[in-house]
């Protein structure tokens, strides 16, 4: 095995190294969760040192630097206060999704009116409009990291592939009964995984736009896709009240979460894929032990349904939102409620950190969008000028752009 170069990541923090073994160039992750603005570097270069033995005495400097880099970088995390930038007159109907690129430079949206498209975030131009669905496009997402193609899922029951650049439809996957409600690429971009109210998932390949399974198993339809870091195991969530966990490659159900009362809004994993928190109808969130399938915590204090649910970069810390009105940010490991996010005057459909950890952003059906602290949950802005429900809300990878969609028709770019 021979290290060919250091590629850095910013969050969660990591060194990633390029590697070659066989011929055949490949790349592990140096996962540095615990990395803090004060935290000791030579103590944690000695600990990298020690368990990663592509890492030579000769390239100790060079990690040195990295792992400056990388403290440069979390230290950086200020009071960005936001303003509106721009106000996108996006389509004829209202929103469904707004989703950035990785780096931000571009994002898209998702409409009533068929169509999904894709905007330049600094100058606001309307770069493609993707057009062929026939009936509402309600799922779309990049290909992130690499940001080079795009996916679709409607109403008409089928999935498209696009070309992000030229606008170009690579494949139409047809094969569900129903609409597709969710969608979601691995995270090395060979597949796409689509959920419906069918009440199946399908994996679809997109080099050859070939269908690779259907995943059976649900007695309600499919709300929630989630892939794993590694790409080879895929959550579903359902209105069946349970969340299942599926080999990518044989298509086989390895675990079903049992355990909630009512019907699953979402399940994501934590970073390093170990724990699954889900969110429910039942007003409560769960918190699972992937390897056992067995709830290990229930995050309670909503005096209604659960809409959203996701973890911190570090998995330490989970944030809900709720029809109450309220979100609640816990503390994974004794699954307390940390702080109580109060202040927006109607339900609460979408919630989640900053990529740095630092910030909490709501979007409500009062026509705003908050940022609350992330340690003591007060509220720090509220993003107005909404005149209808904002039901979708996004960071950009560096955390200084936001984008919110709304019924309004339009989406808001605030930087």
């Amino acid at each position: 095995m021979k290290l060919k170069r250091f590629l850095l990541r910013y969050y969660p923090p990591g060194i990633i190294l390029e590697y070659e073994k066989g011929g055949v160039t490949k790349t592990k992750s140096v996962d540095l969760l615990d990395l803090k603005p004060d935290s000791n570097i030579d103590k944690i270069l000695s600990d990298v040192f020690e368990s990663e033995p592509l890492i030579s005495k000769s390239r100790l400097s060079q990690v040195h630097k990295l792992l400056q880099k990388l403290q440069s970088k979390l230290s950086q995390i200020g009071d960005h206060h936001f303003y509106l930038f721009k106000v996108l007159r996006a389509h004829i109907l209202p929103l469904t999704n707004v989703a950035f690129n990785k780096s931000g430079s571009c994002f898209i949206t998702g409409s009533y009116d068929r169509t999904c498209k894709v905007w330049d975030t600094s100058s606001g131009e309307e770069l493609q409009t993707l057009e062929g669905h026939r009936n509402v496009v309600y799922a779309i997402a990049f290909n992130n990291p690499y940001g080079d193609k795009i996916a679709t899922g409607s109403f008409d029951k089928t999935c498209k592939l696009w070309n992000a650049e030229t606008g170009q439809c690579y494949f139409t996957y047809r094969g569900h009964m129903s609409e597709i409600v969710c969608l979601s690429f691995n995270p090395q971009s060979t597949v796409v995984a689509t959920g419906s109210m069918d009440t199946t998932a399908k994996l679809w390949d997109i080099q050859t736009g070939a269908e690779l399974s259907t995943l059976t198993g649900h007695s309600a339809e499919i709300i929630s896709l989630s892939f794993n870091t590694g790409g080879d195991h895929l959550l579903t969530g359902s209105f069946d009240h349970t969340v299942s966990l599926w080999d990518v490659n044989t298509g086989v159900r390895m675990n079903t979460l049992i355990g909630h009362r009512g019907e699953i809004a979402t399940a994501q994993f934590n970073w390093d894929c170990s724990l699954v928190v889900s969110a429910s109808m039942d007003k409560t969130c769960k918190l699972w032990d992937i390897r056992t399938g067995q709830c290990v915590g229930t995050l309670r204090g909503h005096d209604d349904e659960v809409l959203d649910v996701g973890f911190n970069y570090t998995g330490q810390n989970i944030v809900s939102a709720s029809a109450d009105s309220t979100g609640r940010l816990y503390d994974a490991g004794t699954q307390k409620c940390i702080a109580k996010l109060e202040g927006h005057e109607g339900e609460i459909s979408k919630i989640c950190f900053n990529p740095q950890g630092s910030r909490i952003l709501t979007a409500s059906s009062d026509k705003t969008a908050r940022l609350w602290d992330a340690v003591t949950g007060e509220c720090q802005q509220t993003l107005e000028g909404h005149t209808d429900e904002i039901f979708s809300c996004a960071f950009n990878y560096e955390g200084d752009t936001i984008i919110t969609g709304s019924k309004d028709n339009t989406c808001r770019v605030w930087r």
